[in-house]
Order: C-alpha cells, then structure tokens, then sequence
C-alpha cells in the first residue's frame, strides 16, 4: 500500500458495482484506498485521463498460475521457455509463451491492467510449495483454493453423514493450507481413478467409501454456507470433455437448488465450456450451451466462468486425473499423472487448439455461446489459463463478446462444422461495454466475496486500470480492433495506488497480498482432533506437525476472519 495521493481527473468511468457508467468523473486515492476529494490535499500526483476509459483493476478468478501442476507443464514443455518476454535488469527475466514463469504472469497481468488473480486448484499437501511459488509471483493480489472432492476425510465424513465433523475439517484445512475456499474437482472421480475407473455420473459410486457424487457436492455446499466462507463451493463437474456431459453439468447444477445466500451464489461452477457439449459421441458431438445457459439464467444461487479456448498453444492441466488420461489417449500427446497422498491427483497434457479442427472449432464456439447467452451477472470471462490458453488473451474474448461483425471474421476461418454444430453464428447478441467490464471486475470479485476489489467506490482498493478508449466515441461492435488492442495494453495499471506499469513498460515491482480465510471460529474443532491424528500416522507420508503453511512463511497474507 501507498501514501502517495493521486488525483486521476477527466476519466470516462465504467464502474458497474455503482452503477456508473460512461460517465466523466474523478477518481482520488489515498494510502492505497478510493477516497472522498476532501481527504486530499498537499502534494498529489496527477493523471490527466482525458477520452480514457478508466476502470477498477482486472479480476481472474479462476487460472492455474502456482503449485505442482505448472510447474510439471513447464518441465514437460521446455519449448515453452524459449519465449523471452524481458531480459533481467531492473525487473526479473521474464520467459514464457503460454506457460510463463512466475515473474512473467505478474508482469504481464500488469500490463493488461489486471490487478488481482486466484490459483484455482491448490493440492492441499502442496499448500507450502504452491504459496512460495504465489510468493513469487509480483504485482498482483492472489489467493488459493485447496481441493476437497476426493479427500478422504471428505470422503469418509459424508458416508457417515457427520456434517458436524465435516464442517470443522473444512475450516481445518483452510487454515492449515491457507487457502480461500471449497474447490471440487470432479468428486469422487479421482479417488476412482485410483482403482482405474472414474465417477462419470452423479450416482456413481466411490470406490471404498459408499458414496456418491451427488452426496458430496450437497454435503460441501452445505457446509460451506454454514461456515458462511467469503466463496461458495467452486466446482469442476463430473464428466467433463465428453459429449453429452451438458447434462450432467446441469444436473449437478441442480444440487444447488435448496440452498441459497443473501451475498452470492451458493455454488459457482467452472470453465463451464469444457461441460457443455451434447451428443453421443465424438463424432456427432454438439453444442449443450443453449440449455446450460437456460437453466443458469432460471435460477438466482448460480454463477459460472466460461473457460474460453484460444486458437494456438495450452496446456491441459487439471486435479481431474482421468480426464487427462482420456485427453492423452484421444490426442497421443505426453502426459503425466500425479497422486497427492490421500487427496486427490492431478493431470498434465499439452495441447494446441486448431481453427480447422472441428472439436477444437466447436469448443471455441461453445465458450462464446456460455459468454453471450448467459445473463451477464452470472457469467465470468475466463480461459481457465493455461486450460483454455492464455490469459494475455482476455481482450480477444473481450471484443469477441462485443461484436457480432467479429465473431463472422472468425467463423470464416474455423472449421464449418461450427455452422452445424453451434447456435454461434445465429447468436445476434453484443454484450455492451458495462457487461464486460462487468465480467472482469466487479462480477469476479463479487462471486469471490471481496468487497474492496472490481469497484471504484469509496473505501476501495486503489487498483485501477487506464485504457486507450473513449466509450463515449468507439463503437465496440465496428470498433472491434481498437478495442482489442486497447484491452491488450492499459495506459496506466495502478496496484494499492502505486503506478506499476505504463503504457506497456513496467514502472515498479510491487508485491501483492495473499489472502486466506480463517472459520475456525465457525466450527467444533475439538471434534476431528482424534480423526487428525489417526490419519496422519496411518496414510500420510509425513507428520501432522509438518503439514501446512504457517502465516509467517507468507511474504504479505491477509487473514480474513469469518463471522
């Protein structure tokens, strides 16, 4: 944080949390915060954003950006760091193409004006290696979200039906890990993957435990609301990357349906284009956007990010281990497979999505469908990064949503089968410009629970981004290429009211908060003491006293305690 004031003057500002938009206004910032004009005085620094667009900093609330899994991509893709993005000097070597490495992800969401990113799959024996690695990573504010759908103890507590227990192990585990919330990856399914088989469907049953998808996803968001955690339960569905699987992404939807919360949703489901697709194979395989986004918009207690693809390289890379099997015998790519002691597991596949490939084509097209079909307070921009692509590519998906001119550019050199497939190229729908800076800002950060992030308000965090564009003046649907490559470079990226990044060029390296939730306070911890102990000395590789990441091994944590 800064005590340097600034005065941002002139800005057109496009501030959806408060309902403003496209207006000319001023933005003050003191000690690191949006304040009233009146709490600035004396030497202020000045930004004259005159016909610019001036908006709260970008949100990715769901990329893979720290911990095991990126780390095995960049071991398994050595061409990836053959990209040098900076040469050392002022600022840290920065190399990477897709894969970057840390220095460089800090870095480059710095100069996309993006200010805060969360890692979404944090294997929870990896916690201390994951926040090292976040440790690492400069500019931005991050958090971590450990996973809990094939933990044993999960497993183990929902068979019994002690909710009780279940709860505490939550809060347990959010502070041993210090991480931010709930994530489920495929439930069950990868603890099936240990016996060779998987969990396609709700009620298939969990191998050694009794249990059933369906169980444990109504059990977490049960107990994730009773905890009242900042996030609901962010969920990877059962089934995903095969065709049909809409339905089971929609019925899994459904487990949410008795639950609801005053603040948010009650569960977020994620990178839902790679749960999207209808048909009985791969070979007739279509498009399931149309019903997804159905039911999305039908109910109030859901959100969902879209995990768009981008033409060109990625790395698939999931707690989804069986999924990354199928996806390495479907494209004969290298893969890897990672057990986490009795948590889960993980993949590690490289891809490359092709324009003239008709699943690739259709993929790219159901991303677009979710982002332009689904209401735009229930949607978030992602490309689950590395997953989906880069997320130095946010602009293009940006632009994409906001031109229908674009979009035929595109369908032109993508596969047809896209044409039959897909309701893309019917789709006349534009988001407007307050929807997708919406999408990226204060909607991420709403579904997050972070009252201080993706807004302008009063009492804000001062992370603000300056872009090239007057939204008064470009038409986004014509203007799709100056939009683009506005939201490809920011003129201004400010972090806690310190300008770190200038048209482009790096300014300073500032070090971001790492934030975790405390629910302690919430549960009966007392209660799984016995069930700690035992477990640790049966299957674990180490001590329980070793287990874990202390606060003062996080370079600046932020604890945020629940009441």
């Amino acid at each position: 944080m800064s005590d340097i004031m600034l005065h941002i003057k002139n800005g057109i500002v496009i501030d959806p949390k408060n309902g403003v938009n496209a207006e000319k206004m001023d933005i003050f910032v003191k000690n690191g915060k949006i304040v009233e004009e009146s709490e600035v005085s004396g030497e202020v620094k000045t930004i004259d954003a005159s016909n610019k667009l001036v908006v709260a900093g970008g949100f990715d609330m769901h990329a893979h950006i720290a911990g095991s899994k990126i780390n095995v991509g960049r071991e398994m893709r050595p061409e990836e760091m053959r990209t040098v993005r900076l040469i050392a000097g002022k600022f840290r070597a920065s190399i990477g193409r897709v894969l970057l490495t840390s220095p460089a992800i800090g870095y480059e969401y710095a100069k996309m004006g993006y200010t805060t990113a969360f890692e979404a799959a944090q294997p929870p024996v990896g916690a201390l290696h994951t926040h090292e690695e976040l440790d690492a990573i400069p500019m931005i504010d991050k958090a971590a979200l450990p996973v809990f759908g094939n933990w044993h103890f999960v497993l183990k507590y929902v068979a019994e039906k002690d909710f009780e227990k279940l709860r505490a192990f939550i809060a347990w585990a959010l502070e041993r890990t210090k991480g931010f919330g709930v994530k489920v990856v495929n439930p069950g399914g990868v603890e099936a993957w240990m016996y060779g088989g998987n969990c396609k469907s709700l009620d298939d049953e969990v191998p050694g435990f009794g249990v059933t998808p369906r169980e444990i996803i109504t059990a977490l968001i049960q107990e994730t609301e009773n905890l009242n955690l900042c996030h609901s339960v962010h969920l990877h569905c059962n089934n995903l990357g095969t065709p049909g699987n809409y339905e089971t992404t929609i019925e899994s939807m459904k487990l949410a349906s008795k639950f609801s919360n005053e603040k948010r949703q009650v569960l977020h489901v994620t990178h839902v284009q790679f749960n999207s697709y209808a048909g009985s194979s791969w070979r007739d395989v279509a498009s399931g956007a149309a019903e997804v986004a159905k039911y999305v918009n039908s109910v109030d207690n859901i959100t969902i990010d879209m995990g768009q693809p981008i033409f060109g390289h990625a790395t698939a890379m999931t707690g989804d281990a069986p999924f990354q099997f199928t996806l390495h015998k479907l494209t004969g790519a290298r893969w890897s497979n990672k057990d986490s002691e009795i948590e889960g597991g993980a993949g590690i596949v490289p891809i490359a999505y092709l324009p003239k490939n008709p699943v690739h084509a259709l993929q790219w097209a159901i991303g677009l469908e979710l982002g332009l079909l689904v209401d735009s307070d229930k949607v978030v921009l992602s490309t689950d990064y590395p997953n989906g692509g880069p997320f130095t590519e946010y602009p293009y998906v940006m632009a994409m949503l906001m031109s229908k001119k674009m979009r035929e550019k595109e369908l032109e050199r993508v596969s047809p089968y896209v044409q039959k497939a897909t309701n893309l190229p019917s789709i006349d729908v534009e988001k407007t410009l307050y929807e997708v800076i919406h999408m990226t800002r204060s909607l991420p950060a709403r579904v997050m629970g972070m009252d201080s992030k993706g807004h302008l308000g009063v009492g804000a965090d001062a992370d603000i981004a300056i872009y090239d564009l007057n939204p008064l003046e470009v038409d986004p649907s014509n203007d799709f290429e100056t939009v683009y490559k506005a939201f490809k470079t920011a003129v201004y990226t400010i972090k806690g009211g310190e300008i770190i990044a200038k048209e482009g060029e790096l300014v300073k390296e500032v070090w971001g908060r790492t934030f975790w939730v405390d629910a302690r306070n919430k549960a009966a911890m007392d209660a799984i003491e016995s069930d700690l102990d035992d477990m640790f000395e049966k299957y674990y590789s180490l001590q329980r006293v070793n287990y874990g990441v202390e606060e003062a091994w996080i370079k600046k944590p932020e604890r945020l305690v629940m009441g």
